[in-house]
């Protein structure tokens, strides 16, 4: 009897005892589960607002990204999941967004954003909680001094400026060139101050400096300023949006002078807004769907087959951006914030689809910058220009 009772006793205990693990513990080990068969990375950007081109291109990057990781095997064994947020074209709401992906959906590495007002606004997040983050084409000087774990894949707007300001002095033979910038746009200002400074040292004169707001849909009291000062180009160093506003507006006020600008112009809406009124208009950027390397080719024929048209520069620098974080992964052999931030660091000659990509000891990648002519609505390769040494 003593035997059965103890027996019957044990039972219960063993019972209590899965009862127990089974309460306390479920959700936990469902999320170890999840985490162990997927790794996460969180992606921002403007999906939609006045600049929703720059998100969808750099959406469509990144997949065609992971899509290529996964089908070779994932990384370390486990399949690479993006989580997406739309930040709205707003600093704040990406400040937000970065902060959900961080804390609540516990990403690894964090991809994006286009604009430098964004990065600017979401860097200081990822570093405060100690999470990579690589914007694929933000040019503000700024934006990798948020600290050591913001990095980029693209050129900065000092030598952005310099290229602009020596095509406009070597090939263009200008002299006088008056500005037009977006004064709330960190992109925008810094851009146009590095324009102004390079030009300036190779002779040039800026016969005048006008500013709007991102928003403004009439730019003709500007115009009609800079138009007075008899400039032989236009800078412009906005977004597509405004530039195609702006370059109507010139043309119907019979404003001749080229305009010049910089990567915030690729988008194919560009062309739609402005129409022939850009004609003969030129624009730095980070390359030409004309590139022969193979890393090109190889990631304009999967653009194409997906989305059924030619990716703009953004998204090859989103690819590229995400294969450098991939990568890095790979060779950390671990999702630790620290060992992940650390392999970046060491990006060396990494065959992008937008050149070679070496990051520099300020996180910053040294590569050259292409210009490009608008032609009867196309984007056309004009010339290389390569950083000086």
């Amino acid at each position: 009897m003593k035997d059965t009772i103890r027996l019957v006793f044990l039972s219960l205990c063993v019972l209590l005892l899965v009862s127990c693990n089974g309460a306390g513990g479920g959700s936990t080990a469902k999320g170890d589960s999840a985490s162990a068969e997927e790794i996460l990375i969180g992606e921002y950007g403007s999906l939609t607002g006045e600049d929703a081109t720059f998100g969808a291109s750099t959406k469509n990057g990144i997949d065609i990204a992971v899509d290529e990781i996964n089908a070779a095997g994932g990384l370390l064994g486990r399949k690479v999941r993006v989580i997406v947020e739309d930040d709205q074209g707003k600093a704040e709401e990406a400040q937000t967004v970065v902060t959900k992906l961080i804390t609540k959906d516990k990403v690894v590495a964090v991809l994006g954003e286009v604009a430098s007002s964004r990065s600017l606004a979401a860097a200081p997040v990822a570093q405060q909680y100690s999470v990579p983050m690589i914007s694929p084409s933000s040019t503000n000087v700024e934006v990798t001094r948020k600290g050591d774990y913001v990095f980029r894949v693209c050129f900065l707007d000092p030598f952005q400026g310099f290229v602009m300001a020596k095509f406009a002095t070597n090939t263009l033979k200008f002299t006088k060139v008056a500005i037009l910038r977006d004064i709330k746009s960190d992109y925008s200002v810094g851009l146009a101050n590095a324009f102004i400074e390079n030009f300036k040292k190779m002779g040039g004169t800026i016969v005048g400096d006008e500013s709007y707001s991102a928003g403004d849909t009439d730019f003709n009291a500007q115009l009609t300023s800079l138009k007075a000062k008899g400039p032989q180009a236009i800078f412009v160093p906005g977004y597509y949006t405004g530039v195609g506003l702006i370059a109507r507006q010139a043309k119907k006020q019979g404003i001749m002078a080229p305009l010049l600008g910089g990567d915030g112009w690729d988008s194919p809406k560009l062309t739609e807004i402005g129409g022939a009124a850009l004609d003969g208009s030129f624009f730095t950027n980070h390359y030409s769907v004309d590139d022969p390397s193979p890393e090109a080719k190889k990631f304009l024929a999967a653009y194409k087959a997906r989305f059924n048209t030619v990716p703009d520069a953004l998204g090859g620098l989103a690819y590229d951006s995400a294969m450098v974080l991939f990568e890095a992964i790979k060779r950390a052999g671990s999702t630790d914030g620290k060992k992940i931030r650390d392999e970046i660091a060491r990006t060396k000659d990494h065959p992008g689809v937008t050149g070679k990509i070496t990051l520099d000891a300020e996180r910053n990648a040294n590569k050259p910058a292409v210009v490009l002519e608008i032609k009867d609505g196309k984007f056309v390769y004009r010339e290389t220009i390569s950083p000086e040494s």
